[in-house]
């Protein structure tokens, strides 16, 4: 699989991301690293401040082969992180649907029950996993601590 049309649907959604936010807050990045299960892919996440909540805005460029479609995958927060995750701290699942893009890719959006400053100075990471049907895979993971500001 090529790199650039991942790479480019990741630009391109995080800049739709960008615009769709409002011009006082235009929300935090998170890298999300593909795990073993879903080698070669790339995603994001984008956190945006609603006050004593979080909104979380999704784009994953790809799952593994035998995952059933129309896709449906969870999201969590952990305490801890990516590479020590501790107990869920979040889990985002009333809704697990996504919506797939012309781009190759995935989007879909949660809402965690925590102001987002609090996800920004603790030890948070979140995880993008596949639902049991589809074998309960860990397919994405990032650190929070890594955030960087939608520019």
């Amino acid at each position: 699989m090529k790199l650039t049309t991942p790479l480019a649907a990741l630009i391109i959604s995080t800049s739709l991301l960008g615009c769709a936010t409002s011009s006082s807050d235009s929300g935090i990045n998170v890298p999300l690293t593909a795990t073993r299960h879903n080698a070669g892919q790339i995603g994001n996440v984008t956190l945006t401040d609603l006050e004593q909540k979080t909104g979380l805005s999704f784009f994953i460029s790809g799952v593994p082969n035998g995952v059933l479609l129309p896709l449906r995958v969870q999201s969590f927060i952990y305490k801890g992180n990516c590479q020590q995750p501790g107990a869920v701290a979040f889990g985002m699942n009333e809704q697990v649907n996504t919506e797939r893009q012309p781009v190759k890719g995935w989007t879909f959006s949660r809402i965690a029950p925590v102001a987002r400053s609090e996800l920004l100075s603790g030890d948070y990471s979140v995880v993008v996993r596949s639902t049991a049907d589809s074998g309960n895979l860990d397919l994405f993971c990032g650190d929070i601590k890594q955030a960087n500001p939608v520019k």
